[in-house]
C-alpha cells in the first residue's frame, strides 16, 4: 500500500510543479520558494530543533499559545515552523518574525522528506490538527523523531475521506508518539482511524488559550469613534465564494430598519479580495477598504477587509459577528475570536470542522444557528434591536472561551514527557 501511495505521489509529480506555475502566476511567493517544497532550501545550521506544522492562517493561530509557551519553556532550543500556503507563511513572519526558521513543508516524496528533515534536524516533531503523511510520518519514526500530533480534530468527513487507505494511515499513525485531540469525538475518531488507544487524549482546543492582542479592545473602540459610537455594526469573518452575496443581501434587510448601519466584511482568502470588493460596489453599495482608506468613514456601508491578521480590532469594534465557511459545506470556522472579546456569533448550518466547539457555543447561549441564507438578515435585525440579549449572549459567549482554556498547559506536559524519555 505504501508502495502505491508513493509511485502515485511520484506520477503527480509533474501535475504538482504544473500547479505550483499556475499558482504562481497569481502568488510570487510561489514561484520565488517552490524549491522548498521539494526539500531544497539553504541549511540552517540548526540541531535539536523543535519543529511546529501549521497547515495555513488558522492553524497558525491555532498554534500560536503553544509556539510561544515552547519558546518559554526551551529558550535554547531552536525552533522551525513549516506551513503549506502563502497566507499562513506570512502569518508566521507577521507574528514571529526571525524568532522561528520558516519553511514550507515538503510535499510527501521520500526524497523531498529526506532533505527537509537532514536540514532542519528536529528532536521533536509537533502537527497541528489534521495533517497525516504517511512518508514524512515513517521518515521521523526511522530517525527516531517523536511525532505529535496535537489540537488534533477529525470531522465525520474527513474519516470518510481516509477510508480507502485506511490500512495506511493506520500504519502512519503507528508512528505517533501522542494524539492530543481537542474533543472526545475527535478522540474516538482517530481511533476509528486506527491511532493505538493508549496514544490518544483529550487535551481540548488550543485555540482557547490563543492571547487576545494586548490593545484590540481599545483600537476597537477608537475605530467606533472614528464612524459613530452609536452606530449598529456587524461582521462576517471568513466569507467563501456563495457566501458574500447572502451577506449582502442580509445587509439590505438591516439596512431598512438601521439606515447607517456598517457591515464589516472580512473574505477568507486573500486572492478573492479584489472581487468581493467589486461585487460590494456593483450592487450599489457605498464601500471602502482597508487597503485603500485604512478605516470606515461614516459614509461607508460596506467596509471590505482586504487584508491578513487584522480581524481582532474589528470585532471588537463590532456588535455581533456571523463567521463564514459555514452557510456553505466548507465546515465552519473559528469562533473563538469574536467570543475572546464578547461578541455574540451567528453562524450557517456547515460546522462540521469545528462541531463540538460551535455546539458548545450555541447550548450556552454565545452562538446563534442560522438554518440557511434566508434567515441571516432576520437573525442579525433581531439581536440589533434587543441590546440587552445582544450583551448577554456576548457574555456568554466570553464564559464559553474563559471555562475551556488549558490546552496549552496540558500539551506541555505531554511534550516535556516525550522530551524526557
Amino acid at each position: 500500500m505504501r508502495f502505491l501511495y508513493t509511485l502515485l505521489m511520484y506520477l503527480a509529480t509533474p501535475v504538482i510543479v504544473l500547479r505550483l506555475l499556475t499558482r504562481g502566476m497569481r502568488h510570487g511567493s510561489y514561484h520565488q520558494r517552490w524549491p522548498e517544497r521539494f526539500g531544497v532550501f539553504p541549511a540552517p545550521g540548526l540541531s535539536g530543533s523543535l519543529w511546529v506544522h501549521a497547515v495555513s492562517v488558522g492553524e497558525v493561530n491555532a498554534a500560536e499559545p503553544l509556539i510561544k509557551a515552547l519558546k518559554r519553556a526551551y529558550p535554547q532550543a531552536p525552533l522551525v515552523v513549516t506551513t503549506v500556503t502563502p497566507t499562513g507563511s506570512e502569518r508566521v513572519r507577521q507574528l514571529f518574525g526571525d524568532a522561528v526558521f520558516h519553511v514550507y513543508l515538503p510535499y510527501d516524496l521520500p526524497f523531498a522528506v529526506r532533505r527537509f528533515l537532514h536540514r532542519v534536524r528536529p528532536r521533536l516533531a509537533i502537527i497541528v490538527e489534521t495533517e497525516i503523511w504517511p512518508n514524512l510520518y515513517f521518515a521521523c519514526h526511522r530517525r527516531g523523531i517523536p511525532l505529535m500530533i496535537v489540537n488534533a480534530r477529525l470531522s465525520e468527513r474527513s474519516l470518510r475521506g481516509y477510508r480507502p487507505a485506511r490500512g495506511l494511515v493506520r500504519a502512519a499513525l503507528r508512528c505517533v508518539s501522542h494524539v492530543s485531540a481537542q474533543s472526545r469525538t475527535d478522540a474516538a475518531r482517530y481511533r476509528m482511524l486506527g491511532a493505538p488507544s493508549d496514544k490518544v487524549v483529550v487535551s481540548g482546543n488550543l485555540k482557547f488559550d490563543m492571547p487576545v492582542p494586548e490593545h484590540a479592545q481599545e483600537q476597537g473602540e477608537a475605530l467606533r469613534v472614528q464612524w459613530g459610537p452609536l452606530r449598529p455594526v456587524w461582521m462576517a469573518a471568513s466569507t467563501h465564494e456563495g457566501e458574500e452575496l447572502a451577506v449582502l443581501e442580509a445587509h439590505l434587510e438591516v439596512l431598512q430598519r438601521f439606515p447607517d448601519a456598517l457591515l464589516l466584511l472580512a473574505p477568507r482568502h486573500p486572492d478573492r479580495f479584489r472581487l468581493v470588493e467589486h461585487l460590494v460596489r456593483n450592487l450599489g453599495f457605498s464601500a471602502g477598504t482597508r487597503s485603500g482608506d485604512r478605516v470606515p468613514a461614516p459614509v461607508h456601508q460596506v467596509f471590505v477587509i482586504d487584508a491578513m491578521g487584522e480581524l481582532m480590532p474589528f470585532f471588537a469594534a463590532s456588535d455581533l459577528a456571523f463567521v463564514g465557511g459555514s452557510l456553505v459545506p466548507i465546515g465552519g470556522h473559528n469562533v473563538l475570536e469574536p467570543a475572546a472579546l464578547s461578541r455574540p456569533v451567528l453562524v450557517g448550518p456547515h460546522t462540521f470542522n469545528f462541531d463540538d466547539i460551535t455546539q458548545t457555543m450555541v447550548q450556552q447561549g454565545g452562538a446563534q444557528r442560522v438554518a440557511s441564507s434566508d434567515a441571516l438578515g432576520a437573525a442579525v435585525l433581531q439581536l440589533l434591536r434587543d441590546r440587552p440579549s445582544l450583551h448577554r449572549m456576548g457574555e456568554r459567549a466570553h464564559a464559553v472561551f474563559d471555562s475551556e482554556q488549558g490546552a496549552v498547559r496540558r500539551v506541555m506536559t505531554l511534550i516535556d514527557h516525550t522530551l524526557g524519555e
